[in-house]
């Protein structure tokens, strides 16, 4: 399980987050608060307070290719 720090703010980085994230066939989790959600749920995603970080949690231990096309959100 491997765990970082993303952010999304706009309509578009979410749309092209969802389309990186349903490619992978591993569990990946978002959490804001209190709340978590299916990474690969627009509607979960925007269910959360995108004016702060999020926090990305992929239940593999095989994350860099999915990691490095996340770069742009991760902070």
């Amino acid at each position: 399980m491997t765990t970082i720090e993303i952010r999304l703010t706009t309509l578009e980085d979410v749309r092209n987050f969802v389309n990186i994230v349903t490619r992978y066939d591993i569990d990946i989790d978002l959490c804001s608060g209190r709340y978590v959600v299916d990474a690969k749920s627009i509607m979960g995603i925007f269910s959360l307070d995108l004016l702060s970080p999020i926090k990305l949690t992929a239940h593999s231990e095989n994350t860099e290719k999915l990691f490095e096309e996340l770069k742009p959100y991760i902070i």
